[in-house]
C-alpha cells in the first residue's frame, strides 16, 4: 500500500513536465498553425482609395484617402477601432507637417468579417512613383472584455501615379455629301499608363443627350465603330482613324460622337469612361464653270459663262477673275458675283479690253468663302476666240465721225484744188 502511494505521488509531480518536453517538437512550425501569440486582427491590404475601391494617386495630390483593409479573425466582436499611420517622408498629414495621420471606425467589426480604416494623406510633389513601406498601429477593444488591445502591422504599398483620358479630333471639320477621313487622338496626360485601351463608338440615341443637335448621329454612316488602341504610356498619345459619310440634309451644325473608353489602370483594375468628341459638319460648295465664250456686249468684246454650284451650301462673297495665260494680251479683270447658291446657275460677264484677234488661253478663277468663312479658290482653264471689228470703240470719242470729217475735209480740199487749177488754165489760154 505504501508503494502504491509513492507511485501516485511521483506521477503527480512529473505529469506537468511532460507537455514541456513534447513542446520542443513544435519549433519551426508554420505561423498560423501553432501561433506564438493569438491576435484578433489579420492584415489584408493597404492602398490608395476607400472601402469602395482603389484609386490612382500621383505626386502632388492632396487629401487623398489611404485605406487599410483588415479582418476580425478572433472569437469576439471588436469595437472602438482606431488607427495611426506611419508613412515615409514623401507623405504627410493634411493637418500639418507634424500632425499624426489618424483614423477610426465607429462600427463594430463582427467575428469573421473584414473592416477598414481610411486615412487621409498629402503626397509631396517630389514623390517617386514606386513601392513604399509603412506601419499601422491599431487600437481596439473586444466585447465582454475590459481594457484596450493594440496591434502593429508592417505593409508595403505603391504610389501608382494617375492617368487621364482625353479625346481630340485632329480633323475637327468634315463636309457633308463627302466620305470624310477622320483622325482622333487619344491622349494620356497623367503619370500612370493606360493599358489595353479599347474604344467603342456609341452611335445610338441612348448614348447622347436627347437634343436636336445630337439626333443627326443616327443618319451618319461610319465604316468602323470599334478600335483596339493598345497601351498609352504617361504623357503620350495614340490615334485611330475611320471614315464618315454625312448625308445631304445635314450641314452647318455640330456632330457629337460619344466614345466609350475601356482600359486597365495602374492597379490592374478595369475602368470605363465616356468621352464626347465634337466635329463640325460643313456644307459642300462645289462650283462648276461652263459655257465660257466671247460675245459682243454693248460694243465691247466680253467673256461670258455660268457657274453651277453642285453642292448643298451657299458659296459666300463670290468673285470671278479672268486671267490671261501664255502670250495672251487679254487684260486681267475681276467681277463680284455675291452668293453662289446650289442648283442655280450664276452668270458672269467680264470685258476683255483691247485684245488681238485669234485664240487666247485664259483661266477663270472662282474665289468664295464657306459657312466657316474659310477661303476657297477653284480654277478653270480654257481657250477662247476673239474676232474684234476693224474699228473699235476706244472710249475717247466717236472715231467714225472723225473719219467722216477727215474725208469731207479732203473732198473740199480736192474741190478747191480742182477749181484753182481750171482757173489757172483759163488765164493761160
Amino acid at each position: 500500500m505504501r508503494n502504491i502511494c509513492m507511485i501516485l505521488m511521483m506521477a503527480l509531480v512529473v505529469s506537468p513536465l511532460i507537455p514541456l518536453a513534447f513542446s520542443e517538437g513544435t519549433i519551426g512550425a508554420p505561423e498560423g498553425v501553432l501561433r506564438k501569440s493569438i491576435t484578433s486582427i489579420k492584415f489584408l491590404d493597404a492602398y490608395f482609395g476607400t472601402s469602395s475601391g482603389k484609386i490612382e494617386v500621383g505626386p502632388g495630390d492632396k487629401n487623398v484617402p489611404f485605406t487599410i483593409s483588415m479582418a476580425n479573425v478572433g472569437t469576439q466582436d471588436l469595437t472602438g477601432i482606431k488607427g495611426q499611420l506611419l508613412l515615409p517622408a514623401q507623405f504627410a498629414s493634411p493637418d500639418g507637417r507634424s500632425a499624426l495621420i489618424l483614423a477610426d471606425n465607429s462600427q463594430k467589426a463582427t467575428t469573421g468579417n473584414s473592416f477598414y480604416l481610411t486615412f487621409f494623406v498629402d503626397v509631396k510633389e517630389g514623390a517617386e512613383i514606386t513601392n513604399y513601406s509603412g506601419t499601422v498601429k491599431v487600437d481596439y477593444s473586444r466585447l465582454r472584455e475590459s481594457g484596450e488591445r493594440q496591434d502593429f502591422f508592417d505593409f508595403s504599398f505603391k504610389l501608382t501615379g494617375d492617368s487621364t483620358v482625353n479625346l481630340t479630333p485632329l480633323t475637327p471639320y468634315i463636309t457633308s455629301i463627302t466620305n470624310n477621313d477622320v483622325i482622333i487622338k487619344i491622349a494620356n496626360g497623367g503619370s500612370a499608363p493606360l493599358s489595353n485601351v479599347d474604344v467603342i463608338l456609341k452611335n445610338d440615341q441612348t448614348s447622347v443627350t436627347a437634343t436636336s443637335k445630337s439626333k443627326n448621329l443616327e443618319n451618319v454612316i461610319f465604316d468602323k465603330t470599334h478600335w483596339d488602341v493598345g497601351t498609352i504610356p504617361p504623357n503620350s498619345a495614340e490615334s485611330f482613324s475611320f471614315k464618315i459619310f454625312v448625308p445631304e440634309n445635314i450641314k452647318n451644325e455640330p456632330l457629337h460622337l460619344p466614345m466609350e473608353v475601356t482600359y486597365y489602370d495602374a492597379h490592374g483594375e478595369s475602368k470605363t469612361v465616356t468621352r464626347v468628341t465634337d466635329l463640325y459638319i460643313n456644307g459642300l460648295v462645289d462650283p462648276y464653270v461652263y459655257g465660257v465664250k466671247v460675245i459682243d456686249l454693248s460694243g465691247k468684246q466680253t467673256v461670258i459663262g455660268d457657274i453651277l454650284n453642285q453642292g448643298n451650301s451657299d458659296g459666300l462673297f463670290g468673285f470671278v477673275t479672268l486671267k490671261p495665260r501664255g502670250d495672251s494680251n487679254i487684260q486681267e479683270s475681276t467681277q463680284y458675283i455675291d452668293e453662289i447658291e446650289p442648283d442655280s446657275p450664276v452668270p458672269f460677264n467680264i470685258p476683255i479690253g483691247a485684245a488681238s484677234n485669234g485664240e487666247h488661253e485664259i483661266t477663270i478663277e472662282i474665289k468664295y468663302k464657306d459657312s466657316l468663312r474659310n477661303d476657297h479658290i477653284i480654277t478653270y482653264d480654257t481657250t477662247i476666240f476673239v474676232n474684234a471689228p476693224l474699228i473699235a470703240n476706244t472710249g475717247d470719242g466717236d472715231s467714225t465721225i472723225g473719219i467722216v470729217v477727215v474725208i469731207i475735209i479732203l473732198a473740199i480740199a480736192a474741190y478747191i484744188f480742182y477749181k484753182r487749177r481750171r482757173a489757172t488754165i483759163g488765164k493761160t489760154s
